[in-house]
């Protein structure tokens, strides 16, 4: 695993925050509680993508197929 998922992730918060930050102070709050939990969303599926990649990897080593 290399280091370049930490930086998507940051990648995205930072995005989603700066984001947040024009919507609210432009007094759209709906939109900016949406892109954050949009944020969120797409973090936990790029976590999602590498918890299903140990569990592969955890049957291989342990030769569970």
């Amino acid at each position: 695993m290399s280091v370049d998922i930490i930086f998507k992730i940051a990648a995205v918060g930072i995005l989603a925050s700066v984001v947040c930050t024009v919507l609210k102070n432009s007094g759209k709050d709906d939109i900016a509680t949406l892109v954050s939990l949009a944020a969120v969303v797409i973090t936990l599926l790029m976590v999602l993508n590498l918890i299903s990649d140990l569990f592969i990897t955890i049957k291989q080593l342990f030769s569970l197929y």
